[in-house]
């Protein structure tokens, strides 16, 4: 039987490199929510996910972490004071999350402050 290998559709080289450095902490740090996050960015751009300050409001309580596999956009408002990584925001987005009190960082960022994952909640 022969075993296709399935190919990495992104174009960009900045997300080819985010998912190579994605694999590997989850193999080095034995987590599996890096792997994840990395077969989510493996997807197409119009696959990506997009999700909403309101979104993030209604679903995340005080001091979660949050990671996006995706863009973060700034439609709604923040309540919570929220550490929020994505693979990129808009700048309302950027502007709302950090009036809350919260945090943007890269997902990079966030695998260098929590190794393991524990505690991270992905949005999609």
């Amino acid at each position: 039987m022969v075993k296709i290998m399935r190919k990495l559709l992104a174009t960009n080289p900045e997300v080819h490199g985010l998912v190579q450095f994605l694999k590997e902490a989850a193999f080095k740090n034995e987590a599996p929510i890096w792997k994840d996050v990395a077969k989510r960015m493996a997807k197409p751009s119009r696959r990506r996910a997009e999700v909403n300050i309101s979104k993030i409001n209604r679903y995340a309580s005080e001091n979660d972490t949050i990671v996006v596999a995706g863009k973060v956009l700034g439609a709604g408002s923040l309540k919570q004071n929220v550490t929020v990584a994505a693979f990129t925001f808009s700048n309302s987005a950027k502007l709302a999350i950090e009036a809350a009190g919260g945090k943007c960082i890269t997902i990079p960022e966030l695998v260098e402050q929590n190794p393991k994952g524990s505690k991270v909640v992905i949005m999609a």
